[in-house]
């Protein structure tokens, strides 16, 4: 065998064993990280979106059971901070109030895709951008100027996601986490916004939100067996 051959062959094995590592796949899982905005809705914000927007990021995995539905876990890290100064509300007492807090969200949401999300399977009629939306239950801490507590929260949200190319997938989620408190926006110099007005409170009524607006950026990794190409197979 002369040298020719062996070229040609290990021409041969490179091509095959290229086409088999760049192979577009389906995947399981995803990883990566989120940064954005937080900020507070409660006694000194009734209703402002967006107002005083702090700093947040965080890191976030996803299990894709199929293309409609995904299983979220995700930790987060923001500030939110809140003042009496500028507001409508009269408080008792006329005495100007500001808190500045840092939360750490814990949290695990179930989510499902308006379209069935993939940039492959086109006989399923998958579509690689899809708006979806999440609930589910988390864990909030909350620190700062004295004053630390924590409970469980119930975030709300919707968001959007593209699959950018085979394994990353870029997104932006906004998200309403509700309290089952009125103390988040408490320091330990001053107690005036724990029910500044004295009114009875319900689990639903008087208590403290914090939203979250998100961007994220994620890898895929687990590629996903394909047994037969029955387009239910992934919904």
């Amino acid at each position: 065998m002369n040298s020719t051959f062996f070229k040609q062959a290990f021409l041969i094995f490179a091509i095959s064993f290229s086409f088999v590592f760049t192979k577009a796949q389906e995947y399981k899982y995803e990883i990566g990280g989120m940064a954005g905005g937080a900020f507070y809705m409660g006694d000194v914000n009734k209703s402002s979106l967006f107002k005083e927007l702090n700093p947040a990021a965080g890191a976030v995995v996803r299990y894709n059971t199929n293309f409609r539905w995904a299983l979220k876990g995700s930790l987060l890290w923001g500030k939110v901070s809140g003042s009496t100064d500028n507001t409508d509300n009269v408080f008792p007492g006329a005495m100007p109030v500001s808190f500045t807090k840092n939360i750490v969200d814990l949290g695990g949401q179930i989510e499902f895709n308006f379209f069935p999300y993939s940039d492959k399977y086109t006989y399923a009629y998958t579509k690689r951008m899809t708006p979806y939306i999440f609930t589910g239950l988390g864990l909030t801490t909350s620190f700062g100027e004295g004053n630390t507590s924590a409970g469980v929260n119930l975030p709300l949200g919707i968001g959007i996601k593209y699959k950018l190319m085979n394994r990353v997938n870029i997104g932006c989620e906004f998200s309403y986490r509700k309290l089952f408190g009125d103390n988040l926006d408490v320091t330990g110099d001053n107690q005036l916004l724990d029910d500044p007005y004295k009114m009875k409170g319900s689990a639903l009524k008087n208590k403290d939100w914090y939203s979250f607006l998100m961007l994220s950026v994620t890898w895929d990794f687990g590629p996903r067996d394909r047994p037969c190409n029955n387009e239910n197979s992934y919904y």
